[in-house]
């Protein structure tokens, strides 16, 4: 079976240079993944009955792990803003205009923010989607054997991708822990350091500069400085 044409890669300009601009910053397994968050993504939209741009999906979909990359991440920020920020400076290059710059950059930022995308702009919506369904196969169910293995055969998914990728995960985001508060990251830390202390919204709360008093026995958590 072939991708639909509703799902297909652009035949554009625009995608062929982010095509040739990721593949030359990322390594195989990224590429590849991002190659299947695009097509897992627009499958989900052709399913869904979604209308929705498919150069800014393939935008979104192959330049939302470009953060994990040395030479476009940063110390400071999460790595999906050095991804968003990337796509965008990108984007704004090549003549995108600013509402569709804006749609991605906010569809790569929100990719690892479980409940909020589905709301979204369609290709919020299915960056996420696409995400979803090749690294963690939440909706696995929801395509054909046939669509699978089309996805799979153009773009291939390597034996051990469920180990690779979290470090490829790890490997990107080690230097900055402190960006992983709160967010997902967080468990890929603690998943390869032992010892890893996650940050604590309670304690964040209890130790605030405003007057009070904190009850720590309230949280339950076990984490309070």
């Amino acid at each position: 079976m072939s991708i639909p044409s509703e799902a297909a890669i652009p035949d554009s300009k625009l995608a062929q240079a982010i095509t040739d601009f990721v593949r030359d910053n990322e390594t195989d397994l990224l590429f590849n993944h991002s190659s299947r968050v695009y097509q897992f993504g627009a499958l989900a939209g052709v399913h869904r009955d979604l209308n929705f741009d498919r150069e800014l999906l393939y935008a979104g979909a192959m330049f939302h792990d470009l953060g994990l990359v040395p030479e476009h991440g940063s110390t400071t920020e999460r790595f999906e803003v050095d991804g968003a920020n990337a796509a965008r400076n990108f984007l704004k290059a090549h003549g995108v205009p600013e509402a569709d710059v804006y749609t991605v950059w906010t569809a790569i930022a929100l990719h690892t923010t479980p409940g909020i995308p589905v709301h979204m702009h369609p290709v919020v919506a299915l960056v996420t989607a696409g995400v979803e369904m090749d690294v963690l196969g939440l909706t696995y169910g929801e395509y054909t054997d046939a669509e699978r293995e089309a996805v799979v055969s153009t773009f291939p998914r390597t034996p051990g991708f469920k180990e690779d990728i979290i470090q490829a995960f790890y490997e990107g985001i080690r230097h900055k822990p402190d960006t992983t508060f709160g967010n997902v990251k967080a468990d890929v830390i603690a998943d390869k350091e032992t010892g890893f202390r996650r940050g604590n919204f309670c304690s964040l709360i209890r130790n605030s500069r405003w007057p009070g008093t904190a009850h720590a026995s309230k949280c339950g958590c076990g984490q309070h400085d």
